[in-house]
């Protein structure tokens, strides 16, 4: 039988750390970005952003992603703050992508840490950002730390999801972190094969901070005995995003049974739910008010006011993101705003006025509004509410005052004193949410300003309707 000879296997390229992260960027991205769609980085300058944008240039080069640009954030709290600027700059000029610098000023006594508060400023600069989507660098040693950090916190199953791989941001871009699934040492490989220079930023070594603990010297000891604990970590964050999904499900049925009026959720509804559901109801109205989540042993004091509250009860519980207050037996969930003005704000023709967080506009038109013709030569300024004022809103009744009016339209307590009052002079003309005084009234035919006041957000009647 003669022999036969085999041809030779081709010879197969080992996989490179860099094939398989573009490979992994190209796939994540793939399933979100539509032709054209703009996509920004968060670029810092340390090793794990400029790796993130190096690959997604690449892709761009090839054609399988659009316009590219990137974002860095100053936040002023070290030295060599300018430098890293400086070297994102100098990287971006390099690949021929846009940068964008900006510079923020970061609190130093907030209550949460300096990291905290470096970590909220930057994120409002990213929900800034004019792109259709974000991208962080984030990978899977960070989301594993993060999981561990909020667990040791005392953290619930949402804070236990850690970091999700996409997310909404008001207003903003999509939030993305296509590496959440890629090991440290992968994205390391992918710098080496690239030559890859980057900054590192000195507080990185400072175990005083707690994550930075965590990262140098108690996961490194887990990872001893534990030698896959960071994907295993990263694996049961997406076992406790799953829960989480389903007690946001959990919310949203037990918010249809306890609904009243106008969207508001009603206070003995609520109070009639069981103590572990009422608890992830109010958990999920304040996430979706934008705030942080808040302590257990809050969610507790709070679940114990709200049980006492009375239908006329005001109730206020407070915390550094805003108050939940009770009104006519509703719940009210209120942001955190920023104060009002001290004194007069004189209008002199403006289109509008700021008022706080909101604004006054004045709009020209005929026959409506209040009258042009009464208001020639006089001082006319917006207040806040002193007390004692009166109105008359009907030419018919007499002037009123200006707490029974509130009162009667349901304007809440807490809204009352930030109300924007319209003076000609000495007399009010306007009040906001009520109308313009009936002596001050335009005339059918007559030049007028209809002044109007963009009530938008601030406090929501627990998601309902903005309130006053």
């Amino acid at each position: 039988m003669a022999g036969s000879k085999s041809s030779p296997c081709p010879e197969i390229a080992p996989e490179t750390a860099s094939s398989r992260l573009q490979h992994t960027l190209s796939a994540f991205l793939a399933a979100r970005l539509a032709p054209g769609e703009r996509l920004c980085v968060g670029l810092s300058g340390g090793r794990d952003s400029v790796v993130l944008l190096h690959a997604l240039d690449g892709l761009r080069v090839r054609g399988l992603v659009g316009a590219l640009a990137a974002i860095h954030v100053d936040h002023g709290l070290s030295a060599n703050a300018g430098a890293w600027a400086g070297f994102c700059a100098d990287f971006c000029r390099q690949l021929g992508v846009p940068l964008d610098i900006v510079h923020v000023e970061v609190p130093r006594d907030d209550g949460e840490g300096l990291e905290a508060a470096a970590r909220r400023a930057r994120h409002r600069v990213f929900a800034g950002c004019s792109a259709d989507w974000l991208a962080l660098a984030h990978h899977q040693d960070d989301q594993a730390e993060t999981v561990l950090f909020r667990l040791l916190r005392g953290a619930g199953i949402a804070g236990a999801a850690g970091m999700p791989a996409e997310r909404s941001q008001a207003g903003g871009p999509r939030l993305i972190r296509p590496l959440l699934d890629v090991p440290r040492a992968l994205i390391a490989g992918y710098a080496a094969e690239n030559s890859l220079v980057w900054v590192e930023d000195e507080s990185n070594a400072d175990c005083h901070y707690r994550r930075n603990h965590l990262r140098q010297a108690v996961l490194p000891r887990i990872e001893e005995a534990f030698p896959a604990a960071a994907r295993t970590l990263a694996r049961a964050a997406g076992h406790f995003a799953e829960a989480a999904t389903l007690l946001d499900e959990l919310a949203l049925a037990d918010r249809a049974t306890v609904v009243g009026a106008g969207g508001r959720i009603d206070l003995l509804r609520f109070n009639a739910l069981p103590p572990a559901r009422a608890r992830n109801l109010l958990r999920s109205e304040l996430s979706a008010a934008g705030w942080r989540a808040p302590e257990a042993r809050w969610l507790d004091e709070a679940l114990r006011q709200l049980a006492t509250a009375g239908s006329d009860s005001q109730t206020c519980i407070a915390t550094p993101d805003g108050e939940v207050h009770v009104y006519r037996g509703q719940l009210y969930v209120c942001a955190r705003r920023p104060p009002l003005p001290a004194g007069a704000i004189c209008w002199l023709g403006e289109a509008r006025l700021a008022w706080g967080d909101l604004w006054v506009s004045f709009v020209p038109t005929v026959g409506a509004g209040v009258s042009r013709r009464l208001l020639a030569g006089t001082r006319v300024c917006l207040r806040c509410r002193q007390g004692g004022e009166r109105l008359q809103i009907d030419a018919r009744r007499p002037r009123r005052t200006l707490a029974n009016l509130l009162q009667e339209a349901g304007v809440p307590p807490w809204e009352r004193t930030r109300l924007p009052l319209l003076w000609s002079d000495d007399r009010l003309i306007w009040v906001g949410g009520i109308g313009v005084d009936a002596s001050f009234a335009c005339r059918e035919g007559e030049a007028g300003i209809v002044v109007a006041w963009e009530n938008v957000a601030p406090c929501t009647a627990a998601n309902g309707t903005a309130a006053g």
